[in-house]
């Protein structure tokens, strides 16, 4: 688990930098919130995993859908982060399938 963080937050990190200078907001402030949502996020998906592990695809999916709107809302409810509801949703897809994506190649 904490592997998977690590390489969650080294990953994302770069999306909400390249996000960040390409919309012009605060990183440090995004990064920050983006970092404790994942601390969150990441650990009620091992949670729901571990206590749904016979249906693991389904809930795999379902709990990443949830931790993309979760996300988001997270992002856009902090004013440092001067995120609109589009842009906070938008950012937490990129992170979440960059995320994903990564993930679902690697062997941990």
């Amino acid at each position: 688990m904490i592997l998977t963080l690590f390489l969650t937050l080294v990953l994302e990190s770069f999306f909400v930098a390249g996000f960040c200078h390409w919309r012009r907001k605060p990183f440090k402030s995004i990064f920050l919130i983006a970092s404790f949502a994942n601390l969150l996020t990441q650990s009620l998906l091992w949670l729901v995993l571990n206590l749904f592990y016979r249906h693991y695809l389904p809930v795999l999916f379902l709990a990443e859908a949830a931790i993309w709107l979760l996300e988001g809302a997270i992002l856009y409810f902090v004013p440092s982060n001067r995120l609109s509801w589009p842009e906070a949703l938008l950012l937490s897809l990129g992170m979440n399938l960059a995320s994903f994506g990564l993930g679902w190649f690697l062997p941990v």
